[in-house]
């Protein structure tokens, strides 16, 4: 089967605890460390199988194969990648058994990794995510007083949206936050918006 590392812990010695999310499923795996492994860290997709014990209830990650792509060797774009799939890990802690829509979404991110701006797609996909999960707030009600936001917009954690007097932070133009949410797309965004965005995507999921 395949899926993506969205982390690993260290065990005893140079054994790994990886966590795998597949197409429907969450898989917390145990890796014996031995020469003949192949490397494997955080971000990668692989191909791989699992060995189920009576001795463990954890299954042993056997037979992997990583499925590179060109753009793992640029430090930039890959340290960017572990950051947006660790959030992955963090924010799925809880569940096992997860919706597809979540490893569709990784494989879409890392298809456009290389074409785009690596801040703008995992921007793009939050927005996504948030909407799918029904926390997209794109009625543009400013969540501190409760009054609709008209002209400049501020974004927390979430992308909840505010005034900027009632948080403090960046503002954006209105017309691009309502491109972003209706449309997925961080088109009209300069560069230096999009590292403070990408700042939030970072506070978490």
């Amino acid at each position: 089967m395949q899926g993506y590392i969205i982390n690993i812990n260290r065990a005893k010695d140079e054994d790994l605890i990886v966590t795998i999310l597949s197409k429907n499923k969450k898989y917390t795996t145990y890796r014996f460390y031995g020469a003949r492994h192949s490397t494997i860290n955080l971000g990668y997709k692989i191909d791989f199988e699992l060995q189920h014990s009576i001795k463990s209830k954890i299954p042993q990650l056997r037979n992997i194969l990583h499925l590179a792509t060109k753009w793992i060797s640029q430090r930039e774009k890959m340290f960017i990648w572990q950051h947006f799939i660790k959030l992955f890990y963090t924010h799925l802690k809880d569940v096992d058994d997860i919706d597809e829509f979540y490893f569709n979404l990784i494989e879409k991110s890392y298809s456009l990794w290389d074409k785009q701006n690596s801040k703008r797609v995992a921007i793009e996909s939050y927005v996504k995510l948030l909407e799918y999960e029904g926390r997209l707030h794109d009625d543009f009600i400013c969540f501190k007083c409760e009054n609709r936001i008209k002209n400049e917009i501020s974004l927390v954690r979430a992308f909840l949206t505010a005034h900027k007097e009632c948080v403090y932070t960046h503002s954006f133009n209105a017309l691009h936050v309502e491109e972003l949410f209706l449309n997925k797309s961080t088109l009209f965004f300069s560069d230096s918006d999009i590292d403070i965005l990408w700042d939030i995507v970072c506070e978490g999921f």
